[in-house]
């Protein structure tokens, strides 16, 4: 199945270009952004040898969806989905922080926890918490962002002290970031999910904090089925979940954490079939819609370049 891993496009007053893990991101003029979802997957900070089919497509339109869904609480870069992979928006400075929040006790803070861990990015944790135990609330717990490599931990004491973001500012993300949960919490209620945790990115532009990147995606999000949840939870038995944690969770498996001496293991073609069927599962269940394949018989990034041209020619 074709897979687009890779872009190289050169639009009408294209500034640079950034090739991120999973995004490529085009500067247009130094006021507009065109965000490709590639069909690139990382984990442990490493991109995999092989694309996910659709998976680029289901980002950017879950994205979509949830940039839409939450712009009268927070207001965001979104202007148009021109491409099912691509969505062009305003350019924004972005702050060298992600805004984690946790509303669930599980995947790398589980580890941590287990490990003895009571302490995460400043925020304390109480004794005696299961996997998958629901915090009593939300926890917020900030990583560096870096351009490569890992993002690293740190609390919201160390991040005003450092001067990596205001005082006034950081404050504006943590209310936003509370307000996103909790619209995103509801919305996912309404499909028979729980949304455990997810991360959101924010950038300044015009003097004012907006929400930038994806949002509610399972490249940024866990989320469990919320049938069952209690079931399992009492039982201490592994949680139904839609995310991307099962592919950490197989490369952990076949011994792989990038760490150093490990060795990517091989990526079947059934593996990959069925990452790609968990990306569409999970559309459908947190979107409410069929989703609808876009046409890959022709070249994938020859219709992205027609595509978004054609906007921004519509759009000078």
């Amino acid at each position: 199945m074709k897979s687009l891993t890779r872009t190289d496009f050169n639009f009408s007053n294209q500034r640079s270009v950034y090739h991120g893990k999973v995004r490529d991101v085009y500067d247009i003029n130094d006021d507009l952004m065109v965000m490709v979802a590639t069909d690139r997957i990382s984990a442990f900070d490493v991109v995999l040898p092989k694309g996910i089919p659709f998976k680029g497509q289901v980002l950017n339109q879950i994205a979509a969806s949830f940039l839409d869904a939450t712009s009268d609480i927070v207001p965001n870069w979104k202007l148009a989905t021109p491409d099912p992979m691509v969505t062009v928006g305003l350019k924004a400075e972005g702050f060298r922080v992600e805004m984690i929040i946790r509303g669930y006790l599980t995947g790398s803070a589980w580890r941590e926890y287990k490990a003895g861990c009571r302490e995460l990015c400043g925020v304390k944790l109480p004794d005696g918490m299961r996997e998958n135990e629901k915090f009593p609330e939300p926890i917020i717990t900030p990583t560096t962002k870096a351009d490569e490599g890992h993002d690293e931990n740190i609390s919201r004491e160390e991040i005003i002290r450092q001067g990596i973001v205001s005082a006034e500012d950081y404050a504006v993300m943590e209310q936003y970031t509370r307000a996103l949960f909790q619209r995103g919490t509801e919305i996912a209620a309404k499909k028979g999910l729980i949304l455990v945790d997810t991360k959101y990115e924010f950038g300044k532009r015009d003097g004012k904090v907006i929400l930038i990147d994806e949002i509610h995606t399972p490249d940024s999000s866990r989320y469990f089925y919320a049938e069952g949840y209690e079931e399992k939870f009492a039982k201490g038995e592994p949680q139904r979940q839609l995310s991307k944690e099962f592919v950490r969770q197989w490369l952990i498996d076949h011994n792989f954490m990038n760490r150093p001496g490990d060795v990517m293991p091989e990526l079947t073609d059934d593996f990959v079939q069925s990452i790609s069927d968990r990306y569409i599962e999970l559309y459908e269940h947190i979107v409410g819609e069929k989703f609808v394949k876009a046409d890959i018989t022709e070249d994938v990034a020859r219709r992205i370049e027609k595509n978004v041209s054609a906007w921004l020619a519509a759009n000078r």
